[in-house]
């Protein structure tokens, strides 16, 4: 293993790192099987003794990623949305059971593609930077909706959270496809949705589900890759619940439009494209 990076080093990457192995590269922290209490003990014991963080490991590689935790942005959406369901920086969430594009309508201009960034449910107020694009939820409403339009190329994204005693988060990014009428599942990250708050078994379980997308294609039937997932969490002062995210991916949108709709067996194979 390579020496273990300083804190804000990126905890993720498309390598799947099992919990035991992952107990072994992190000093102090003991194998699956003991309770959540013994584990946080031996954290804080760790940290009074030692400054050492996370160890990367990424499939031979030793190269890092930092991910620099920023200040949550001003709770406020900045960013032209699109679409019937959009007015002003606000848009209703289309029915997923719906036909089609289920109202979020299609692209009035050639060359570009329609995406929806669903962001919850979560009682906590959640960021999302897409491009120069600021999409916020707050904590007032459990899930919000943002529809875009985004050209072939490179597209950054960034989920920020912040919450005292921890916090929870879900983003889900999907391509239309207006050829197919069908909705392409782009991305998902869900942590703590479900009523609790996110621990670092969630982030080894996250961790471990990227294995399968060795391409970065979480859809193998749309258009976009997704490249580049890192995270860092900051501090946990329970040494469990961490108060903080920045999630940081690019979303890769390829020019051609799909041929088959999501879920179709003559996708199958492509996840490794």
């Amino acid at each position: 293993m390579d020496p273990a990076p300083p804190r804000g080093v990126a905890r993720s990457g498309p390598v799947a790192i099992t919990r035991a192995a992952r107990a072994a590269d992190r000093p102090g922290r003991p194998p699956p099987g003991y309770s959540r209490g013994v584990r946080a003990l031996v954290a804080s014991l760790t940290f009074v003794l030692s400054t050492a963080a996370v160890a990367a490991c990424g499939g031979g590689s030793s190269q890092l990623t930092q991910v620099d935790i920023q200040p949550t942005p001003e709770p406020v959406t900045i960013g032209a949305l699109s679409g019937p369901l959009c007015t002003d920086q606000a848009c209703q969430c289309r029915d997923p059971r719906a036909p089609a594009d289920g109202g979020a309508g299609v692209p009035e201009l050639d060359g570009v593609k329609r995406f929806e960034i669903r962001v919850g449910p979560s009682e906590h107020a959640l960021w999302v930077k897409l491009d120069d694009w600021v999409l916020y939820k707050s904590d007032e409403r459990a899930t919000d909706c943002f529809y875009v339009d985004l050209k072939p190329g490179k597209h950054p994204v960034t989920l920020r959270a912040h919450q005292q005693g921890g916090f929870s988060a879900k983003i889900t990014i999907s391509e239309y496809g207006a050829a197919t009428q069908s909705w392409y599942d782009t991305y998902a990250f869900d942590c703590g949705s479900g009523g609790g708050v996110c621990d670092e078994d969630d982030f080894d379980a996250y961790k471990a589900s990227l294995a399968q997308y060795t391409r970065g294609l979480h859809d193998p039937c749309g258009s976009t890759k997704v490249k580049g997932v890192v995270w860092d969490t900051g501090r946990a002062p329970d040494f469990v619940h961490p108060e903080d995210l920045q999630l940081e991916l690019t979303l890769e949108v390829y020019q051609f439009a799909p041929q088959y709709a999501h879920g179709d067996a003559a996708c199958r194979d492509r996840y490794a494209e």
